[in-house]
């Protein structure tokens, strides 16, 4: 396949991930965590899952690196840019999520 497509196919599926765990009550969007209907998913929860989506979604990402050819080392600085770039494409999630103002 085309590296072009793979850089692609890492950049939608890291903004899947880091906007899912606004957008539902459930853990990772599967396992349903209360049965009761008021109840919200706290906001530890969810940075717990951004932080393990990150690293599920680095986990792709290095399979398909390693299906392309070699796999290059990282330093800090490149988890650090990723971290923050995986931040930022959580905003939208997070606006709808707590900044959004709820109609009654």
């Amino acid at each position: 396949m085309n590296v072009s497509l793979f850089s692609w196919i890492v950049i939608l599926l890291a903004a899947f991930a880091a906007n899912l765990p606004f957008f539902n009550q459930q853990l990772f969007g599967l396992i349903p965590l209360k049965r009761d209907a008021a109840w919200v998913k706290p906001v530890w929860v969810r940075l717990i899952e951004l932080v393990v989506l990150y690293f599920g979604v680095g986990v792709v990402a290095h399979f398909l690196e390693a299906g392309i050819g070699n796999v290059f080392s990282q330093g800090w600085e490149f988890y650090a840019i990723t971290g923050c770039l995986f931040l930022v494409l959580a905003y939208p999630g997070y606006v709808m999520r707590y900044l959004r103002k709820q109609h009654a």
